[in-house]
């Protein structure tokens, strides 16, 4: 009688390098040099090797060198996904937080977004319609869409002149 073997499994104990990881996560999306160190470096803060973090560095200057790890094109990324649904300054308030420095903020913003006041406005006027469909009918509802468009990081006076151009077309078409 022919005796069962136990089914071939994974080593448990083979763990992924470094260099490993870093490629399974820029395989998936774009990170920043200092959002990329802060997912590796829990696997680095091992005690028992003190030149660890150096080689973290060295693996983050060669991604950088070969251009799979790129401050600008998260930059690029991030604007292209966040333009109509937020507002400049709330983009580049988050590329700020994630450690992009300004002047690759500045570039993505003005190769990427409406730099015009004016297109801005129609970007802030078009979300609000998508979002509401139609003007505000009483000062409850007003302060509700203000407040949206503020938490998309558009200022007061621009979601005040959305909501009174919006009430003004919902006047013209006679809804």
């Amino acid at each position: 009688m022919r005796q069962r073997q136990p089914p071939k499994t994974k080593k448990s104990s083979s763990q992924p390098t470094l260099r490993g990881r870093a490629l399974r996560l820029l395989g998936r999306r774009e990170f920043t040099r200092q959002g990329l160190e802060k997912r590796l470096h829990v696997h680095v803060a091992d005690a028992a090797n003190a030149d660890k973090p150096a080689e973290l560095e060295t693996l983050l200057d060669d991604l950088t060198e070969r251009g799979w790890l790129s401050d600008a094109r998260y930059a690029d990324a991030l604007v292209r996904k966040r333009t109509g649904q937020f507002a400049r300054r709330s983009i580049a308030q988050e590329l700020k937080q994630a450690g992009v420095n300004e002047e690759i903020t500045a570039v993505a913003l003005a190769q990427n977004s409406e730099s015009d006041p004016d297109q801005e406005f129609a970007a802030a006027l078009a979300l609000c319609q998508r979002k509401f469909r139609r003007a505000p009918t009483d000062q409850k509802e007003k302060a509700r869409q203000i407040r949206f468009l503020q938490s998309r990081g558009y200022s007061l006076s621009l979601a005040l002149r959305v909501i009174k151009q919006s009430g003004a077309q919902n006047e013209d078409t006679g809804a």
